[in-house]
């Protein structure tokens, strides 16, 4: 039998429909998918084959009398809607509490701490949006030296620094201190370093980005596969979320379409395991930005990349493509939004025209690929293997 390998491609915030317990968020209307169908920039014609207008009430795109391959949606069972909470699940660790988020700014002796151990003053301490935190701070980090540190409603605490001012591996020293001292009731999710470049009036965020996130609370598939003698390979900010456990190999990238070349790569690599990957861009670039046309044009380029990589599968290949939460361009604010998540799964083994319904818990996803592999559940999910393998 030919080596098994799973390409978990994650589309960061591509959501497709508010959940049941949207309220609670603020997010009853939420719908990336329908917001992103609106655009005349959208075309997915190879997702829409695998499934992705046919899955349980998406109401947008053609449907398709027979899909090439299984799909399914997927509620969050954790209480959180940001992307560390997100993946975990995925990976198949629940999260019963939502990791703490700081609308007010981050605590007096948390801040006093962490000027005390970087040496340097600190600048905002609010949420903000990271084009507008360094356009309105950017002058005075750039003459005194003083760290601009801003939160969003995310569990995140970010640090960004202009590259002449602060090199970057100095700013992913402080960003480490930051998560020393970020644990417990202050513990967010990410610690993220966020450098620019320019002059006053016209500052760029750089690619220098990097994220240091909490280790989850368990284990996740990641370990079981590694214990189990499999390959586990992160693309894109898979380390960060994880804090690097259970990844055996990164690769950090550019943008989207820069994930996909090096996944569409990875297909020629000779391992058996797992190649997890993250696509950023839907969230960072065009989210949070509330970018319907970016956001759309993204996904346009991504399934013609998926065309490539579905052109390049072995025979024992599976690739499932889903998303971590969703970030409704077209909504109110702009932050995550509480949706429902997208699976497609394709494959010469996956059964064709297959709706898996809709399952209670992103963790379904990790049960599932362990029991693809034949190692133990040590997840919070349910495996959905024999509806799906032919």
């Amino acid at each position: 039998m030919s080596k098994r390998r799973v390409f978990l491609i994650v589309l960061d915030s591509f959501g497709i429909g508010y959940e049941p317990d949207a309220e609670e968020f603020g997010d009853v209307g939420a719908n990336t998918l329908k917001s992103v169908s609106t655009s005349k920039e959208f075309c997915v014609p190879l997702m829409q084959k695998m499934g992705f207008f046919n899955i349980d009430g998406v109401e947008v795109g053609q449907k398709v009398p027979a899909t090439i391959g299984s799909y399914a949606r997927l509620q969050e069972a954790s209480k959180g809607k940001d992307t560390t909470i997100g993946h975990w699940e995925i990976a198949g660790v629940v999260s019963p509490k939502p990791l703490p988020t700081f609308p007010d700014g981050f605590p007096e002796e948390t801040m006093k701490e962490f000027e005390r151990r970087t040496g340097r003053k600190t600048l905002c301490n609010k949420p903000y949006s990271g084009t507008e935190v360094i356009a309105e701070y950017g002058k005075e980090h750039m003459e005194t030296g003083a760290l601009i540190v801003y939160t969003s409603a995310d569990s995140v605490f970010q640090i960004a620094a202009h590259e002449d001012v602060v090199p970057v591996e100095e700013l992913y020293r402080y960003c480490e201190i930051a998560r020393e001292i970020l644990q417990g009731d202050t513990g967010v999710g990410r610690v993220i370093a966020r450098p620019f470049v320019g002059e006053p009036g016209n500052f760029t965020r750089t690619s220098n980005r990097h994220d240091f996130s909490l280790t989850p609370p368990k284990d996740t598939m990641l370990e079981a596969l590694l214990a189990a003698g499999y390959d586990t390979y992160g693309i894109g900010k898979i380390y960060d979320i994880f804090a690097g456990a259970g990844i055996a190999h990164t690769q950090r990238i550019k943008d989207n379409e820069d994930g996909m070349v090096k996944t569409i790569e990875s297909l020629k690599t000779d391992f058996e395991g797992l190649c997890f990957v993250n696509l950023v861009d839907f969230d960072m670039k065009y989210g949070h930005r509330r970018d319907i046309d970016g956001y759309a044009k993204a996904a346009t380029l991504f399934d013609k990349q998926l065309h490539t990589f579905v052109e390049g599968m072995q025979e024992g290949d599976i690739v499932m493509i889903t998303a971590d939460h969703g970030c409704d361009p077209g909504f109110t604010g702009t932050d995550h939004t509480r949706e429902y998540i997208p699976l497609m799964i394709y494959g010469k083994d996956i059964v064709e025209n297959h709706n898996v319904g809709t399952r209670k818990t992103f963790a379904d996803i990790a049960a599932t690929i362990l029991d693809i592999f034949g190692v133990a559940n040590n997840t919070d999910g349910t495996s959905f293997k024999n509806e799906i393998m032919k």
